[in-house]
């Protein structure tokens, strides 16, 4: 994909210097070494439409390591540079937590440790665990309609979703009975919605 290819013709802003400056300023230059870095970054191809961005690791096909930060073009590309800037971090932290300390957490204590120290050293942008941004199609008819709710066996509290997703535990029951790591008593329940 070139840096040209939004609907808009406005070039996307490129992803490496902007990743390179937040790891001198807030990673102390670990996510890369002998001068490469550790995750790979891209723009999305414009199917994410949910979610400003993510982390991702494991294998490609052939044995290489995976490690990969995705932000989401249609989400991030017409709003203010600082919702790139707090996208691109937090999932540069989800990539510290995996590369650097080693540790298997989403939104845990290493998560948040970080994300509170980087949100208290500079006022440019806001890295936050959940992102506000306004979705595609908000506002043309909103968005579909949620097929499935999911509710915690722990604690009862119940969300909406529109497809059902395999893994997925509650992450406040998570935080409170299992240090902020993924346990399997706090699977969510998913159920058809009315």
């Amino acid at each position: 994909m070139s840096l040209t290819d939004n609907p808009a013709g406005v070039p996307l802003e490129p992803l490496l210097p902007l990743f390179h400056r937040l790891n001198r300023e807030h990673f102390e230059g670990c996510l890369v070494r002998t001068g490469l870095p550790l995750v790979s970054l891209r723009w999305s191809d414009g199917r994410m439409r949910r979610s400003a961005g993510l982390y991702r690791f494991g294998r490609h096909s052939d044995g290489r390591e995976l490690s990969e930060i995705v932000l989401s073009r249609p989400l991030l590309d017409p709003l203010p540079r600082e919702a790139l800037l707090g996208t691109l971090c937090h999932e540069m932290i989800h990539a510290w937590t995996h590369r650097v300390l080693e540790v298997r957490e989403v939104h845990g204590p290493h998560f948040r440790a970080r994300m509170a120290a980087i949100n208290a050293a500079q006022a440019e942008f806001v890295v936050s665990v959940r992102h506000r941004y306004p979705l595609p199609g908000e506002g043309e008819g909103g968005p579909p309609a949620a097929r499935w709710l999911a509710r915690c066996p722990r604690c009862g509290v119940s969300a909406p979703y529109r497809r059902r997703v395999k893994g997925l535990a509650c992450r406040a029951c998570c935080e409170l009975h299992h240090g902020g790591a993924w346990h399997r008593s706090c699977l969510l329940e998913f159920v058809q919605a009315a």
